[in-house]
């Protein structure tokens, strides 16, 4: 019998790579998109797969109850990636992330309590742990996240989790590490970079550029969720990180190494008010179960950036809505 998933917030980042993943390795999976086609999902993400039987889209909203209801009724298992990610958005327009991360999780949760699923995951981030000074967060650790972004995606999976204790819906969440690959929003530091440097536009560096964080490829993170959905279980958290640490500075070096342009490109500026500086994850629990990371870092990101220089046509439509515009402006403006 065929296996109905319900991925909402599909048509974004690492959403629409999770779609084609799973299509692409489950025959017997069939996937239902729901989206709301925000500024950061885009149905050119998933153009690959628009055709295939086994997939459908629909446009709707989290956040309101007669979007979630159907498409929930006839899933097997619903995978939440749909979220506003963007810390420095959050800066800007925290209420955005409060009703999509916080009380879009309340709707999809009241939806699965009256029409039950297998399995409910939802998808969150290491930065709910906040600073990690040193060594790894597991997920025992208590949650201090410091940012609105981060806040909102805490709120989010408590009260999932708390839905499962409460009422049974079967929740697991995971939390991913930073990570990076095709189709990500160029807001985002690597496709931002990328693209500025083909630009020949500053690369806006937050302070000194030392912030440390842990690079995971999208597919090893698609692969992670996938094994959480398979062996993973309900009530449970898991770290999915890609045990590599590196200082943003290092990946913008490497940026400029693929682009071929030079360091004079780098601008230091404004850090971001509240900008955690090391984040890292203990994936051991994951890894217990049997999953592996297979992509490894030093190809993985060359081949992102060789991507986004090769889709220029992807992401220079976004970069030239007015909506990226606007906030770029008003974001940058003061950090010059």
């Amino acid at each position: 019998m065929m296996k109905h998933l319900l991925v909402t917030g599909g048509a974004g980042f690492i959403g629409s790579n999770f779609v084609r993943y799973m299509l692409n390795k489950h025959s017997d999976y069939k996937i239902t998109v729901l989206d709301a086609l925000t500024y950061a999902g885009h149905t050119e993400n998933l153009e690959d797969v628009w055709n295939d039987p086994r997939f459908r889209f629909i446009k709707g909203d989290i956040r309101k109850a007669q979007d979630v209801q159907e498409p929930i009724r006839e899933a097997d298992v619903v995978v939440n990636f749909a979220a506003e990610t963007h810390v420095d958005r959050s800066i800007c327009d925290p209420e955005a992330f409060i009703t999509t991360d916080i009380l879009g999780v309340y709707t999809l949760m009241e939806a699965c309590r009256r029409n039950p699923v297998e399995l409910f995951v939802q998808v969150s981030t290491d930065e709910v742990y906040g600073d990690i000074e040193s060594g790894y967060a597991k997920e025992t650790d208590p949650v201090s996240p410091n940012s609105p972004y981060s806040a909102s995606k805490a709120g989010g999976e408590l009260l999932a989790r708390a839905y499962w204790r409460t009422y049974g819906v079967p929740v697991i969440v995971t939390r991913g590490s930073n990570t990076y690959g095709p189709y990500q929003q160029p807001e985002k530091l690597i496709p931002l970079f990328v693209t500025n440097a083909m630009e020949n536009k500053p690369l806006p560096v937050y302070g000194d550029g030392m912030q440390i964080r842990d690079w995971l490829h999208v597919l090893d993170h698609c692969s992670g969720i996938e094994t959480v959905m398979l062996k993973g279980k309900p009530g449970e958290i898991y770290n999915i990180g890609g045990d590599n640490l590196r200082p943003n500075i290092e990946i913008v070096k490497i940026i400029l190494e693929v682009t071929g342009k030079d360091e004079s490109l780098i601008r230091h500026v404004e850090d971001r008010p509240g900008h955690d500086r090391r984040y890292a994850l203990d994936s051991s629990k994951l890894l217990s179960l049997g999953w592996r990371r297979e992509h490894d870092f030093e190809t993985g990101i060359r081949e992102t950036i060789r991507w986004y220089m090769q889709n220029q046509e992807w992401w220079r439509r976004i970069k030239e809505s007015e909506e990226h515009k606007k906030f770029a402006e008003q974001w940058y403006a003061t950090r010059q």
